[in-house]
């Protein structure tokens, strides 16, 4: 017997599954990790309303100064982000910023900078099954731009260019970071490239914006460090502050 679907689950079934409708989302999402990010996010929020709560993933939407802007803890990993990936972008939101960490891969990058996005060398699991090995892994530009642009008036070190995204975190050998910087990574995180691929084939624009937790040349370790913690609260204002001049704000 073969499998009564051509895909056993697809985003539009999942998004279906918490009964997401598109009139539920706003126009951006904003979309942290972790869930003590989100619940910082969604304190700036106003009205937050949680439009579902599904395993260890919680969605809200609410406004920021007449904006609505949904957020969710979009995941860690590659794996998880490829879920909450597919039920926004099933839900029809049109722009999506990620806000996380990274590793950087230049010396001359600090603890408590940031990156923002414009290209991802794909070094996860899970982009394979989307897209071919040809494919080249793009941030919305605007997005990136605007992103820059609210990052440098506040003052903040943020640096932009190449990521690589990976799922080894404990095979970052010396070897394979060399190769990544070569290509021109200047950081490494473990979520961008199955995001940006995704909303790719769903014509969403998306874009990340990193913080930078550790330098993986030097060696260093920041994530006990005030300058991590002061950049993942940047994070938020940047991408709040990003939204509104995509508005016009």
């Amino acid at each position: 017997m073969q499998m009564q679907k051509e895909i056993h689950l697809t985003g539009k079934d999942l998004t279906q599954m918490v009964q997401l409708r598109p009139q539920d989302v706003g126009k951006y999402a904003i979309v942290p990790g972790p869930k003590d990010r989100l619940e910082v996010l969604i304190k700036k929020l106003e009205n937050p309303v949680r439009n579902f709560s599904f395993m260890e993933y919680t969605m809200y939407t609410g406004t920021f100064q007449g904006i609505k802007i949904t957020a969710i803890n979009g995941g860690r990993f590659s794996t998880d982000t490829s879920i909450t990936t597919e039920v926004m972008c099933n839900a029809g939101i049109q722009n999506i910023i990620r806000i996380g960490t990274c590793g950087a891969l230049d010396e001359k990058i600090k603890i408590g900078d940031l990156v923002v996005v414009d290209k991802v060398i794909r070094g996860d699991g899970v982009t394979p099954y989307y897209v071919d090995k040809n494919f080249q892994t793009v941030a919305d530009k605007k997005i990136s731009d605007v992103l820059y642009e609210v990052a440098k008036g506040m003052g903040v070190n943020v640096h932009r260019g190449t990521t690589w995204t990976t799922d080894a975190l404990l095979r970052e050998t010396r070897e394979i970071v060399e190769a990544k910087r070569k290509e021109g990574a200047l950081a490494v995180d473990m979520v961008s490239s199955t995001l940006l691929t995704i909303c790719q084939t769903y014509n969403i624009k998306a874009t990340s914006i990193l913080a930078v937790s550790d330098n993986v040349i030097t060696g260093e370790m920041g994530f006990m460090n005030p300058l991590y913690y002061m950049a993942e609260s940047n994070l938020i204002t940047i991408a709040l502050e990003t939204v509104k001049k995509l508005e016009g704000k």
